[in-house]
């Protein structure tokens, strides 16, 4: 019996090693063979933009200063007041210009009394030389007798002589009687000149009296108050800021930086949307208006300021709150997208794995062929695009077909020169491409292909080599390269000729997976893509 017992036990310990070592083997197995999460490549349309923020402003506003200095005397306006422009604000204590427009009357009244006086003084000299005139006449006619008397022998000649001395004396008194006449001539322009100046004193007097009126210069809502009431003004080289006037919060604007890295692919005309904290949840449309070409270098960081007009019919909108903009820069309809994280994700081993010479020539055939196949169609598309675009006409159709089809020869020569050359011999054959095509066109087709030109070369500054893994027949992954093109943030546009919608492509490791080495997971890094 104790026998039998003994065999039992040791045939439990047996299963038991058995269970052990099945349970090691599985757990084994399992630990050799990652599971890996994927995520389905999608068709459909994806939208790149620029995230920045900024700050609203009404498009018009006035700041509303003082010309003159004093004490503000009255404030007939408050924060939210609605004004009309020339309607009165404010007012500057008039006293001491009020006192100046009266010393400025007084001084005038004193010149134009001047003036009479020398006009009186003109017209006494004129009388005087007037006097003169008559008495050199009669002294004249003296001399004409005493000298026919002389030549006759009855008077002496030293009576003629006495008469000729009467009369030049007689000239030259006249002569001093003239000049008198115009000093009191220019006396009396001077005293006129006065009067000008002090009317000119005057109405620069009225002027400074009414300047103690501020008055509104447009026609808006007061935003800001920057006096009170008592506070006393100085405008020296520079007006005070006395008021802010929004001409029209109908109309916000939204002043946004734009880092140099992302400005070239803001265009005016762009759809734009943006957020505010003050209404969660609600996003307003907005359009590119402007686009400044000063920059701003703030601690070696670059950005250009982009105007951003907002329509805001129900004034909710208030200047000065911060908003979050989202420029839409581009658009694609039917394009292939993948997740992000498919694009970050490498196998286990990737790093180290090395690449024989088959497999090099062989890649480097299937990108010549994706290359290949995806400028034809892009030549098609650009076709269609110049066609419906530009409106051209059948013979300037005929020679683009012409010009496309020595392209496609060109880029065929390109793709088997060595590595190096490929590139440079790309470039040239497309800029030699584009000047025939603008020489075909219209001054005002080139214009517009002009524009387009500079719109592809934002777009290709997007298209960039890649990869992502897929699961092949054995369940290994199996790289794909791919061109990458827009991403809005989670997806991103991905163009191989292997991949089709539906498509399921790896984006990760199980977690389980990942817990099962002897070492923990660190904590995920950043996302830099």
């Amino acid at each position: 019996m104790n026998r039998l017992r003994k065999w039992w036990v040791w045939i439990v310990v047996l299963l038991l090693v058995i269970l052990a070592a099945s349970g090691y083997w599985m757990w084994a197995k399992n630990g050799a063979e990652p599971q890996y999460k994927t995520g389905k490549i999608e068709q459909g349309e994806i939208t790149a933009s620029v995230s920045a923020s900024g700050t609203l402003s009404p498009v018009v506003s006035v700041q509303v200063g003082s010309q003159v200095s004093g004490q503000l005397k009255e404030i007939y306006v408050d924060f939210n007041s609605e004004v009309k422009q020339g309607q009165l604000i404010a007012r500057i204590d008039p006293e001491t210009f009020e006192y100046k427009v009266r010393q400025a009357q007084a001084d005038l009244d004193a010149a134009r009394a001047q003036v009479l006086t020398q006009q009186a003084q003109v017209a006494a000299q004129q009388a005087q030389a007037a006097q003169v005139d008559i008495n050199l006449a009669e002294a004249k006619r003296d001399l004409d007798q005493k000298q026919q008397l002389t030549d006759k022998g009855f008077i002496s000649a030293a009576e003629r002589d006495k008469a000729r001395a009467v009369y030049h004396a007689q000239v030259e008194q006249a002569n001093a009687a003239r000049a008198q006449v115009r000093v009191a001539q220019a006396g009396n322009g001077n005293a006129q000149a006065a009067v000008k100046q002090r009317e000119a004193a005057l109405a620069q007097a009225r002027i400074e009296l009414e300047r103690t009126a501020i008055k509104a210069p447009v026609n808006g809502v007061v935003i800001k108050r920057s006096v009170e009431r008592g506070q006393t003004v100085a405008a020296s080289l520079q007006a005070p800021e006395l008021f802010i006037i929004a001409e029209n919060l109908s109309d916000m604007r939204v002043d946004t930086a734009i880092d140099e890295s992302e400005i070239g692919r803001i265009r005016t005309g762009q759809k734009a949307s943006f957020t505010v904290d003050a209404f969660p949840g609600r996003t307003f449309e907005g359009r590119v208006n402007l686009i400044r070409k000063s920059a701003q270098n703030v601690s070696n960081v670059v950005t250009y300021m982009v105007e951003v007009d907002a329509p805001n019919p129900r004034k909710e909108l208030l200047p000065g709150m911060t908003a979050n903009v989202r420029v839409v820069t581009d658009t694609r309809s039917d394009v292939l997208k993948v997740p992000n994280a498919a694009l970050r994700f490498r196998p286990p081993g990737a790093a180290s794995q090395r690449v024989s010479a088959t497999d090099t020539a062989g890649a480097s055939r299937q990108n010549n062929g994706q290359t290949a196949a995806q400028g034809r169609g892009q030549n098609n598309a650009l076709r269609e695009q110049l066609e419906k675009d530009l409106q051209l006409s059948e013979e300037q159709k005929g020679k683009l077909d012409a010009i496309f089809a020595g392209m496609r020869d060109k880029m065929a020569a390109a793709r088997e020169a060595p590595q190096e050359e490929r590139q440079k011999i790309m470039e040239r054959s497309r800029s030699d491409m584009r000047a025939q095509i603008a020489a075909i066109l219209t001054p005002e087709q080139r214009k517009k292909y002009e524009d387009l030109t500079a719109e592809q070369a934002g777009r290709r500054g997007t298209n960039t080599a890649g990869r992502v893994y897929v699961m092949d027949e054995r369940g290994q992954p199996k790289e794909v390269p791919v061109r990458v093109g827009l991403t809005d943030g989670t997806m991103t546009e991905v163009m191989a000729p292997d991949l089709k919608a539906g498509m399921a492509v790896i984006t990760g490791v199980a977690q389980s997976q990942v817990q099962a080495g002897s070492k923990p997971a660190a904590a995920p890094g950043p996302r830099m893509f």
